[in-house]
């Protein structure tokens, strides 16, 4: 017999460990579990994953695979309110992206423009305002077209993507973007079909 014959199966069936059976035993006292603390007494339970409060193993890997965060669509947001305050559109004009940025409104044009209706305690829009932007509000639509101003929609680029017009009654998309689902309804045979 070799040695390596030997160590092939030493250690494959070790004895339980005999806890709390006499300082002799090398298990006894404590039994293992230490001094005081949640982890010497009965029923103290670990949370899976925890590491003693430094950064887990799993916030640790970088993470992979696909997101859409990278294609949400942000916003330049500037309420009526502060357009009307502004001296600039005091007795109305144009707003648009290049018109804010000269109010300091807004930063830059690196995001679409969206117009909110907010107008605070006013009861109402009282200078005509020709507005372009990429979205306009409902409210913000009213307020404007109320005071005889006008509202162009350019919308922002998924709008054109998906061909929606929001100067329209029916902004309803005109391209379709999504795959159709497999086994779904058939689309209906032709009558001359149907009545052979």
């Amino acid at each position: 017999m070799m040695i390596h014959d030997v160590t092939a199966i030493a250690g494959g069936h070790r004895k339980r460990k005999r806890v709390g059976r006499g300082e002799g035993s090398g298990h006894g006292k404590q039994s293992g579990r230490g001094h005081k603390g949640a982890g010497s007494r009965s029923g103290y339970a670990a949370k899976r994953g925890h590491e003693g409060g430094q950064m887990p193993y799993f916030r640790r890997l970088p993470k992979f695979g696909f997101t859409n965060a990278p294609f949400k669509t942000h916003f330049w947001a500037v309420n009526l309110l502060d357009i009307v305050s502004h001296p600039n559109f005091a007795k109305g004009g144009e707003v648009n992206t290049a018109a804010l940025i000269g109010a300091g409104l807004i930063r830059d044009d690196s995001r679409d423009l969206k117009i909110l209706g907010n107008l605070g305690k006013e009861k109402g829009l009282k200078v005509k305002l020709k507005v372009e932007a990429s979205r306009v509000t409902g409210p913000a639509r009213k307020h404007i077209e109320d005071a005889g101003g006008t509202v162009n929609e350019t919308g922002t680029r998924r709008d054109k993507v998906r061909g929606i017009d929001r100067n329209s009654d029916d902004p309803k998309p005109t391209k379709l973007t999504k795959k159709l689902k497999r086994g779904g309804k058939k689309p209906a045979a032709p009558a001359s079909q149907a009545a052979e």
